[in-house]
């Protein structure tokens, strides 16, 4: 080591503008010191602590702000000066949900007293790092893409910590800030320029998704990673973003991924799915709608309108310009403003991939089963109860119920979840939570239970099936897992079970601080699920390395699609079987 680096290591908690000055242009002195097509980055090297190195907050888009809102993303600006990636980038802007960040970047209290506010920031599109600490190179690359209705979501809950999952499975794992809700996906007519058609699409957030993909392709390999090697892996509207991008005109033939995990995700159109079924994608048609409502809605708020039809009359009197001028101004506070008292009402509040030809195709089902996608090896997965999540959605038809399951408000189970001590004698009931029409939960046909089976199957295995009948033809390395776990402390069992979004604490091996964790982990859980855990972690490892998720850690062996592995424990032991 040259001497000009060992004084800067002896100022490094002084100043890390004196130590990237001090550094030879041509010598990292250090692990966590690597190259980007940017800049130099110094990240953390967190051997001693989890045994890996990791990098956050690294930028690989411009600010989506100002003249940049709804646009594509395009590269950022390089920086000359070794950047600081210590920490977790900000969440994308987006309203406050139970499934986001609150005031602070993170999982906190914060999260029960900003629902339905505007939280996050605008400047957002950075990614993640983790690898094992060791010299080891060309490793599988895992790039997780995470979920929450592709309205919320961040990179920086606790819960999607790479460090065990990258040290378990022997790979690099990643992790990227998308736009979302409006912000990510928003078709409104007087936005196309007509001078980019990606800019025109409306798929920002996807785009977002294809943009870290670049970042990844051309930087991986200073990680340790194999850009040749790379698993897009999502949850929930992550694994509907997995499909999008497995589908998408921009992907096809660049061996940008090679593998693909989806995780409780589809991406059909209503009309692909049997009567009564809620559908994953919507066509541009609705998203044109919400755009236009969007609009109107603004216009009236600032007085500019009376109702929608004074609106569009206002419109008319606009050139394309000065209406995209008067939305870019328009705060994020006031979008969800207008979003959740306006749009919600009327059924246009969601958001994601909008099939319109350019970034994702009309169908694509439809393409799944011409073969026109990315052909390779899948892992896809449901847990055994995904809709008690959803237990709200009881109320959408008498044949589910006709009223929401849950009697709590979510900022009241927010407080109960998050003060909940899983470890004391319980002092919640089911009661406290449940509605009464539902109980006891396990009454045949009108019970809690049941109730939440019959919108699992018009809501997940509908899209489910569809989406892998249509991979069947075109493909036999499937492989797809049932997450059954359901050994949570009382009443959180009977009201969540094997829910949708709890096998990610087990795929990231991460069981502390988030939003279910005290309501489902406790020291007499506490063997079994983490046996379990280190065997899904191990799983995805092996398919990471290899395409195949088969591995000794199963105890059993994983046959493709349609039969299906079940991942459970007891509270003592993995019991992992095939069906």
């Amino acid at each position: 080591m040259k001497i000009t680096n060992v004084l800067c290591v002896a100022f490094v908690a002084l100043s890390v503008s004196v130590l990237t000055g001090c550094l030879d242009s041509t010598e990292l002195p250090a692990p966590e010191y690597r190259d980007t097509t940017y800049g130099k980055i110094q990240g953390v090297n967190d051997a001693v602590g989890s045994g890996t190195y990791f990098w956050k907050g690294i930028p690989f888009a411009k600010p989506p702000v100002g003249a940049l809102r709804w646009k594509a993303p395009v590269d950022p600006d390089s920086w000359s000066a070794t950047l600081a990636t210590t920490k977790f980038g900000n969440a994308c802007v987006q309203y406050g949900r139970l499934y986001g960040p609150g005031s602070n970047n993170t999982y906190d209290a914060t999260i029960g007293t900003t629902l339905n506010t505007a939280v996050g920031n605008e400047d957002c599109l950075t990614l993640n790092i983790w690898r094992p600490a060791t010299a080891d190179t060309n490793l599988p690359v895992i790039f997780f893409i995470y979920g929450g209705s592709d309205v919320s979501g961040y990179t920086a809950d606790p819960v999607y910590n790479g460090a065990n999952l990258a040290k378990t499975a022997n790979a690099v794992v990643v992790t990227a800030n998308y736009r979302v809700g409006l912000f990510g996906w928003l078709n409104l007519p007087q936005l196309k320029s007509g001078s980019s058609a990606n800019d025109d699409s409306g798929n920002f957030g996807t785009l977002d998704n294809i943009k870290a993909l670049k970042f990844i392709n051309a930087n991986i390999s200073n990680f340790g990673g194999n850009a040749a090697n790379v698993t897009i892996m999502g949850q929930s509207a992550g694994a509907i973003n997995v499909y999008a991008l497995m589908v998408s005109p921009q992907t096809l033939g660049a061996n940008m991924f090679h593998r693909a995990i989806a995780i409780s995700g589809g991406i059909s159109l209503a009309s692909e799915l049997p009567p009564g079924s809620i559908a994953t994608l919507n066509p541009p048609s609705t998203y044109l709608a919400q755009g236009n409502a969007l609009l109107y809605n603004l216009l009236i708020a600032d007085g500019k309108a009376t109702d929608t039809t004074s609106a569009q009359s206002y419109v008319a009197t606009q050139s394309s310009t000065q209406i995209a001028d008067y939305m870019r101004a328009k705060t994020p506070s006031d979008i969800f403003t207008v979003l959740l008292t306006k749009l919600a009402a009327v059924g246009l509040s969601s958001s994601g991939p909008i099939p319109e030809g350019t970034v994702v195709p009309p169908d694509p089902i439809a393409a799944m089963a011409a073969g026109k996608y990315n052909k390779v090896p899948l892992m896809v997965s449901n847990t055994r109860d995904e809709a008690k999540l959803f237990a709200a959605f009881l109320a959408l038809s008498p044949v589910l119920g006709g009223q929401p399951g849950l009697i709590v408000s979510d900022a009241t189970r927010f407080s109960m979840m998050y003060n909940f001590n899983p470890d004391a004698a319980p002092t919640l009931k089911v009661t406290d939570l449940i509605n009464p029409i539902y109980l006891p939960v396990t009454t045949p046909s009108t019970g809690y239970n049941a109730k939440t089976d019959l919108l699992n199957s018009i809501f997940f295995i509908a899209s489910r099936d569809n989406v892998l009948n249509a991979l069947k033809l075109q493909q036999s390395n499937i492989w797809y897992y049932q997450f059954n776990w359901a050994q949570e402390p009382a009443p959180w069992n009977d009201v969540y079970g094997a829910a949708h979004a709890f096998d990610l604490a087990f795929l990231f091996g991460n069981f502390g601080p988030s939003l279910f964790s005290n309501a489902a982990n406790g020291t007499a859980n506490q063997s079994g699920r983490l046996a379990l855990s280190n065997a899904m972690m191990s799983a995805v490892g092996a398919f990471a390395a290899a395409g195949d998720p088969n591995n000794a850690a199963l105890g059993v062996t994983w046959p493709t699609w349609p039969k299906k592995l079940i991942f459970d424990a007891t509270q003592t032991n993995k019991n992992i079987s095939v069906q």
